[in-house]
């Protein structure tokens, strides 16, 4: 059986430097990756779990990553932006292929609800909301979201892009 790509134990609280990004002048590229089991509803009566990484590069600070372990050689990636994450841990936020929203269970407490939608199914999650709001804290201690506003395209480089295309 292959080895589980998430059993590399990863220290949750540390940034780990990987080297200079040309484009931030002063600025270490770092990656904060913490691994989380979260639950999936299977069907109405039965759940399982699913570890799920949650990645943050400082090179990409727009953008979170949560990679689906899902007990096979393939992964299931989902990017989307660390605002929509932000603001699905106090309200409902997303729309289309990715919902987030805030939910008590008296079971796990405080959780997040992570509804996916493809053309290849849907999947229905529950992690620890203290747990990913913490993460995300961490996120931002490396970036503000200020910061963020300014390290995405410029009107100018959006305008190239959509001439081209």
């Amino acid at each position: 059986m292959p080895r589980d790509p998430l059993s590399v134990p990863s220290d949750p609280i540390a940034a780990t430097p990987t080297g200079d990004d040309p484009g931030r002048a002063g600025t270490a590229r770092a990656v904060l990756d913490e691994v989380m089991t979260l639950r999936i509803a299977l069907d109405d009566d039965q759940v399982g779990e699913v570890r799920t990484r949650f990645r943050y590069d400082t090179e990409r600070p727009c953008e979170v990553l949560l990679t689906f372990h899902l007990g096979r050689p393939d992964e299931a990636d989902w990017v989307f932006s660390r605002e929509l994450l932000r603001d699905g841990l106090d309200a409902l936020s997303g729309q289309g292929d990715i919902k987030l929203w805030p939910a008590y269970c008296p079971c796990h407490g405080s959780t997040l609800h992570v509804a996916l939608d493809s053309p290849h199914g849907s999947a229905l999650l529950e992690a620890s909301l203290p747990r990913v709001r913490a993460w995300l804290e961490r996120t931002y201690a490396l970036i503000s979201a200020d910061e963020e506003l300014g390290a995405g395209p410029t009107d100018a480089e959006l305008a190239a892009l959509l001439a081209a295309g």
